[in-house]
């Protein structure tokens, strides 16, 4: 921390003279970070509600929009928002390429999130309310979506943090997210240690604790489940001795 080093103290008194560039670069990323999550989300449960019906037709559409969006890199995809909408007469700002960008990335992984999610309702359900009258939208929304969000919340908790990691690319095209301010920063007055670090904190205080809150959330999932299956096996064998 001493000296000329690449950690020396002047050049941590140098990065909190320009504190201001950090924080809006922060700021940035959460909004970016919240409305590409809520555009995931939306695109994630309704094509994970498709994949589930028997037209093959839309299923198709899904599974093609999953593969698609899952086997090419997420750079290339904000590229091609970045310059190939461009050269075709569409023009986007890169806040706004950032959030369909990133949103629509990560709906296909939400989609397969809710796909397991539906699948692993018991289809009894769902053939016992449409007995009763009801169609497959109404389901969908009384019965098996509001059983799938307990099971689906842990593995989008986890694409929720991914996300947010993942906005770091509108670097790239100058998106002025945290990670685009730290190197910008890092560049102009070549104190890389400490914006790094500064950046790398900052994700950490954003991502840490999700994947915290998804991890113990999942393990007591697993614990009521265990207990649920004694509490079965009990009142099996209590019939059985009867």
């Amino acid at each position: 921390m001493s000296g000329n080093g690449p950690f020396a103290l002047f050049r941590w008194e140098k990065l909190f003279e320009s504190w201001d560039q950090f924080a809006l670069g922060f700021l940035r990323t959460l909004e970016v970070a919240a409305l590409a999550l809520l555009l995931a989300l939306a695109i994630g449960i309704v094509f994970g509600v498709l994949s589930t019906t028997k037209s093959r037709i839309l299923q198709g559409i899904v599974r093609g929009y999953v593969e698609f969006f899952q086997n090419t890199p997420l750079l290339i995809q904000i590229f091609f928002y970045y310059n190939g909408l461009a050269m075709l007469g569409l023009v986007l700002g890169k806040f706004a390429i950032g959030v369909l960008g990133v949103g629509i990335y990560h709906g296909a992984y939400v989609t397969e999130v809710m796909r397991g999610g539906i699948d692993s309702i018991h289809k009894g359900q769902a053939e016992a309310a449409q007995s009763q009258g009801f169609t497959y939208v109404q389901t969908m929304r009384y019965i098996i979506l509001p059983q799938t969000v307990k099971i689906v919340l842990p593995p989008l908790t986890n694409q929720a943090v991914n996300l947010i990691k993942n906005t770091s690319v509108l670097a790239m095209i100058a998106g002025a997210d945290l990670m685009y301010a730290a190197d910008s920063w890092a560049s102009y007055t070549l104190n890389y240690g400490p914006a790094y670090v500064v950046a790398g904190v900052l994700y950490f205080i954003l991502c840490f604790p999700l994947s915290t809150w998804a991890r113990h959330y999942e393990e007591r999932l697993k614990k009521q489940g265990v207990q649920k299956e004694v509490k079965e096996q009990k009142e099996t064998n209590v019939e059985v001795a009867v």
